[in-house]
């Protein structure tokens, strides 16, 4: 089989390789040999630096889109359109099913072009509506949340008829009720990345108790309430935070935690791609919190769970199903500080509670590996495509 997937991601040549910002490619470079080749279609930069993801000399093949540089750009945007619907086009017919992955003007675009000629899957990552809302530049831009329900009303339209691969149960629901739905997620942990549970369920808890946050430095994120918890945990016990990413409120979070007198309990060390020194981070700390008030299905969860790290998060979205409700992490509610503090309070005061949870934890990142997950897209794809070739 050879898999058209088109993404809203960009990508760069430098030196021979391939590169992108986002770490979502590395499962979709998964793909082979599960399928003959993965025929990749997403925007080309013709300047800027290498990203810290590389495409595989095999089994990936890249068909670049014009570029533009975000979708708040419309006039760009629509620029593209032409460009990038040709080169879609001139692939169709060497595809045995496209994957297009949205809601997005672009994605749509193609995907209506395509329905006719190719098996076409839709793939849904996000609550578009809510992802725009959280990023208005500023009021001035609202119109683009009722756009952004409109996409995403059509995407739900066209899985009426075209099987669709979501991620978290609240998208599942969201999307059931016509052709098949997959409801999965795009795991970047490979099994070797699990760490034994015996190592996990040694490790100390010793002051100074250290705790790990991973995410985006930005409103969504709700970064602040990380520092004000940290200094409400440091009135009882040596607790230290590492921060690990970026965003526009780094600065207000060295403010404020200069502000609380923490600052040096706290460590920003920044965006550190997936992989070997990402997963350090977690294995280093006691506790993984996440606050965001919204989220998907969260990646970092999984990935702290694979650690043996146990997880205190915020329920909004898909996470309760990413700590089996409650059952592999402790769920706190959004904005919660005395919540928050009583959960980690909890794990610092019960060994019992901390073992079950790392326990629990590790049996769940087993089942969410990244050679799992493939395996079953790679199935519901060929699937799908059996099934559409039939009707």
């Amino acid at each position: 089989m050879r898999l058209g997937v088109y993404t809203d991601d960009v990508f760069r040549r430098h030196e021979g390789s391939i590169t992108t910002d986002r770490a979502f490619v590395h499962f979709i470079a998964g793909l082979p040999p599960r399928v003959e080749e993965v025929v990749l279609f997403g925007r080309a930069d013709p300047a800027g630096e290498p990203g810290p993801y590389a495409l595989p000399a095999e089994g990936v093949r890249l068909v670049p889109l014009p570029h533009y540089p975000s979708v708040r750009d419309v006039a760009a945007l629509l620029r593209a359109v032409r460009g990038a619907h040709r080169a879609v086009a001139r692939e169709l017919p060497r595809l045995d099913a496209l994957l297009v992955f949205g809601p997005h003007p672009l994605g749509l675009v193609l995907a209506l072009s395509a329905r006719r000629r190719v098996p076409l899957l839709l793939g849904i990552r996000q609550d578009f509506p809510e992802y725009i809302r959280n990023r208005l530049p500023s009021r001035r831009w609202l119109w683009a949340v009722g756009v952004a329900h409109a996409l995403e009303w059509t995407f739900r339209a066209l899985a009426r008829r075209h099987p669709t691969i979501v991620v978290g149960d609240e998208l599942g629901r969201r999307y059931a009720g016509g052709a098949p739905v997959l409801v999965t997620s795009f795991s970047l942990v490979p099994e070797s990345a699990v760490v034994p549970l015996d190592d996990a369920l040694a490790r100390t808890w010793e002051e100074p108790l250290r705790l790990v946050s991973v995410g985006r430095i930005d409103a969504e994120k709700n970064p602040l309430l990380l520092v004000d918890l940290l200094a409400e945990l440091r009135r009882r016990r040596d607790w230290r935070l590492t921060i690990v990413g970026t965003g526009p409120l780094a600065g207000r979070v060295r403010d404020r935690a200069r502000e609380a007198g923490v600052a040096d309990a706290l460590d920003l060390v920044g965006y550190v791609p997936s992989g070997p020194a990402l997963w350090e981070h977690y294995r280093a700390a006691n506790a993984f919190v996440h606050v965001s008030l919204t989220e998907g299905l969260p990646q970092v969860i999984v990935e702290a769970q694979a650690a043996g790290t146990p997880v205190v998060a915020t329920d909004v979205g898909s996470v309760a199903s990413a700590v089996d409700r409650g059952e592999s992490g402790l769920l706190v509610p959004p904005s919660d500080m005395r919540a928050l503090v009583d959960a980690l309070e909890r794990l610092d005061g019960n060994p019992g509670l901390r073992a079950r949870l790392v326990q629990a934890g590790h049996e769940h990142a087993c089942r969410e590996t990244m050679e799992r997950r493939l395996d079953e897209l790679a199935a519901f794809v060929a699937s799908s495509t059996r099934r559409g070739s039939a009707g």
